[in-house]
């Protein structure tokens, strides 16, 4: 059983519009087909998923074709603004439905950029909600300013309603003039005494962002960590049950390899450039004293793996000591490294871990075999402050030279010696998400290596791998 959704293996998870109502999550998203694909099954656009665990959901169509927006309640009825592109223009729509599934569109309420705020060039992901202090409605736009100094125009535009049909024209809501890229998906919403702005941007780090401030008119603050995961989770926005608050964005695959990096005599994908789409992953989101936020597993995904399995433990390298499901490695003048078990295509790996003093790296490895060589590594660094996601593409020569960048993904994390961190992994088939210490997130995609083992590895140093678990889904009895 899967914990991240995805419909099929041919269809993929575009832009998550995240709604929570009347006891349940329905999330919609956009629905996407491969490049060239002929199928008579084609229907893309938006859907709508419902689900009590975000586990288990039920797909259903919505009959609206169109990018990114937002859904809102109004009285028992239920207002979709979503947005189609051309390449001359830009349109943000009106629809309702008292079902969530049948839309009747209002084509009288589309609006365009005004051309004095806002360049034609971007006006989508409408992001709406009542502001309290004005009673109006307000709409956040992903929108390019139309006079900025520069060409860094990327910026939050805002729109004003009485009615949710006739919109007046603001001055942008956020102009950082930093990004060259529109900023796309903004969120809004509070926490506490901190107000959070959510954005996307497709330029750069290509991630999400955030902002604190303790007042929606700013201003904006930049936290020291303002962004919640890597580059393969994109376009997050936010949904709240009335306790807790979530964080849906897509992790990209990289099936299709169409900007042709991959070299021909590479026969895998994980050279691949990363595709539009993907599956859907989930955090939750939490909240420091300090207001600033970082991210965790769900609690209803990770009690989906319920069945545990005993996993075998063989060291290859260096010197280790084993006591039940703990496991010393000292090996501070070179590479420690150990076998766990196979890895089952879905499951969860959980354990605690502890280092002295300062090793080069430690961490996780999957998909390695005897030779504890080619595989994926979660490498834990100190001295760096990071994790970081290498691939099997900077295991060997021709990878090292071919590549323009010695990192693929990292994230930042602080490390401390002679502290107990927890971390979980959480493995379906080509997707790979790291949770640490309650802390950070990181989502990589692996497509070369499969059905091979877990494995654990110290550089130049000593750490303590403890409570080592592996749980599944579903049992193999």
């Amino acid at each position: 059983m899967d914990v991240f959704y995805k419909a099929s293996a041919v269809t993929r998870c575009s832009d998550i519009i995240p709604f929570y109502d009347n006891g349940r999550f329905k999330p919609f998203y956009l629905k996407r087909w491969p490049p060239g694909y002929q199928g008579t099954d084609a229907d893309p656009g938006w859907r709508l998923l419902e689900s009590d665990d975000l586990v288990h959901f039920e797909e259903y169509p919505t009959g609206i074709v169109g990018a990114t927006g937002c859904v809102i309640n109004v009285d028992g009825m239920y207002h979709m603004f979503y947005c189609t592109l051309t390449p001359e223009a830009q349109i943000i729509h009106h629809a309702t439905s008292t079902d969530l599934r049948k839309w009747e569109k209002h084509p009288e309420d589309s609006f365009r950029p005004d051309d004095h705020y806002y360049a034609m060039s971007d006006w989508r992901d409408a992001f709406v909600f009542f502001n309290e202090e004005e009673r109006k409605w307000w709409m956040l736009v992903c929108a390019a300013q139309k006079k900025a100094p520069t060409k860094r125009n990327g910026c939050i535009g805002l729109c004003v309603s009485d009615d949710l049909k006739h919109w007046e024209y603001r001055p942008p809501f956020y102009a950082p003039c930093f990004q060259q890229s529109a900023l796309e998906c903004p969120d809004l919403f509070r926490m506490g005494d901190w107000y959070y702005l959510l954005y996307s941007c497709a330029t750069e780090k290509f991630q999400t962002y955030y902002r604190m401030s303790r007042s929606m008119n700013g201003p904006w603050i930049a936290p020291p960590v303002d962004s919640f995961d890597g580059r393969a989770y994109y376009a997050a926005k936010t949904a709240f049950d009335g306790e807790k608050r979530y964080l849906f964005a897509w992790s990209p695959a990289k099936e299709y390899n169409t900007l042709q990096f991959n070299p021909q005599f590479y026969p895998g994908k994980d050279y691949n450039a990363w595709d539009h789409g993907g599956t859907m992953v989930v955090h939750q989101l939490l909240q420091r004293e300090d207001g600033t936020l970082c991210v965790t597993l769900p609690e209803t995904v990770g009690a989906a793996f319920a069945y545990e399995k005993k996993m075998p433990f063989k060291p290859l390298q260096g010197e280790w000591r084993q006591k039940e499901e703990s496991y010393l490695c000292l090996s501070p003048y070179g590479y420690g490294c150990a076998l766990l078990g196979s890895i089952p295509e879905v499951c969860r790996l959980e354990m605690k871990v502890r280092f002295t003093e300062r090793p080069v790296q430690f961490g996780v490895a999957a998909e390695v075999d005897e030779t504890f060589s080619e595989g994926y590594y979660f490498s834990f660094q100190p001295a760096r402050q990071r994790v970081e996601w290498k691939s099997p593409i900077h295991m060997y020569e021709q990878g090292a030279i071919r590549l323009p960048c010695e990192v693929e993904l990292e994230r930042p994390v602080h490390l401390e010696a002679d502290r107990e961190y927890r971390l979980t992994l959480i493995h379906q088939r080509d997707l790979m998400v790291l949770y640490f210490g309650n802390e950070i997130a990181l989502c990589t995609r692996k497509f070369d290596f499969s059905a091979r083992k877990f494995g654990l590895f110290v550089e130049n140093g000593q750490v303590e791998f403890s409570q080592v678990r592996l749980t599944l889904t579903e049992s193999e009895e």
